[in-house]
């Protein structure tokens, strides 16, 4: 059996986008959309004969929990959440208000859009895609009797049920996911291992395919399944290759039957909820067609997983990793030994 940590670290260290005070030119894109909203957003609310609410800024998304990954395609994906101090009453439909964010930001960058779940402001270079700015608009739950912050949901030109308020806590969601794990050296394999699975998502489906994996929802898959694993648990070191072998085995273990409606027949679905309110599926959007591509596709990387671990030959190992991760995943020079042998038995350090 071939140890791969090193080619695993080393992968990680490839792929790793870090927080935004480690990343300049992310920071800078963030903050010019932040100070036009600043600039623009007060007159916006007077010319719809609006009290202008205030509002604050909070990183979210990958950055927040540092997950996130180098895209393949240039295009960095950077959230933010506005939190405006309005209560949901004041505002009955919620896509009024992103309307006043949409409108503060129109005209920034050549391409701006109201989308369902937040504004986004595009930048790109001789029409290829450089950054993209998401931002989700809030009310604050201080404004709110109940206490809890609500995400606008809807779009322009939406029907009346798809715009909504819905119950919204990245923080409290961030908090619960890394509670999970107390030990600063689970956190990193934690970590690490989301980011593998952020690269599989972006090697093996179309760049904003519907079929795709939400990054959320690999990061709960991560959650709800992954143990920690070690070569030495006293010595802190890792097995990255045995974790996600797992990982990925708990997960298509994980597929229930239910009956789709669409399709009228009972299917193989992953329904993975989030851990706090509103506790919804974030998987509920997709297909019955995108989910058995999504298990195909895992399948596959789980047939990779388990040849890796079981191959004497690291080239060899790294080398069929490398179809299910891509071009990035480090491959060794040719060793002598190819022999195939069952995996090892390895050590598990105590789990959350």
């Amino acid at each position: 059996m071939a140890n791969l940590q090193t080619q695993f670290e080393t992968f990680n260290g490839t792929i790793r986008l870090g927080r935004f005070d480690e990343n300049a030119i992310l920071r800078e894109k963030r903050d010019r959309v932040l100070e036009k909203l600043k600039q623009n957003l007060p007159g916006v609310f007077e010319k719809h004969g609006e009290p202008f609410p205030g509002y604050y800024p909070l990183d979210q998304g990958s950055y927040e929990m540092d997950t996130g990954t180098k895209p393949l395609n240039g295009d960095y994906d950077i959230d933010q959440g506005l939190y405006f101090y309005v209560s949901t009453t004041t505002y009955l439909d919620p896509v009024t208000l992103k309307e006043r964010v949409f409108e503060a930001l129109d005209g920034h960058t050549n391409r701006v859009e109201l989308r369902r779940s937040c504004v986004t402001v595009f930048y790109s270079s001789n029409g290829d895609p450089l950054y993209h700015v998401d931002l989700a608009v809030y009310s604050d739950g201080s404004m709110n009797p109940d206490g809890k912050s609500y995400h606008a949901k809807g779009k322009q030109h939406s029907l009346p049920e798809n715009r909504y308020w819905e119950v919204s806590n990245p923080q409290q969601l961030s908090d619960t996911i890394f509670d999970k794990f107390p030990g600063p050296e689970e956190r990193k394999q934690f970590r690490r291992v989301i980011r593998y699975w952020k690269r599989w998502k972006a090697v093996n489906f179309t760049a904003g395919g519907a079929s795709a994996p939400n990054g959320i929802g690999l990061t709960l898959l991560t959650y709800y399944h992954f143990q920690p694993r070690y070569t030495d648990a006293f010595a802190n070191k890792h097995n990255d290759l045995r974790a996600m072998r797992e990982l990925v085995e708990a997960v298509l273990a994980s597929f229930q039957l239910v009956y789709d409606e669409d399709e009228k027949a009972y299917v193989e679905r992953l329904i993975v909820k989030l851990p706090i309110e509103p506790w919804k599926d974030v998987f509920d959007r997709m297909t019955a067609r995108q989910m058995g591509t999504l298990k195909d596709k895992m399948t596959v990387l789980k047939d990779a997983l388990v040849y890796a671990e079981g191959v004497a030959d690291t080239r060899a190992a790294c080398e069929r990793l490398q179809t299910v991760f891509g071009e990035d995943f480090p491959v060794p020079e040719k060793q002598e030994t190819a022999s195939v042998h069952p995996p090892a038995i390895t050590s598990s350090g105590n789990s959350a």
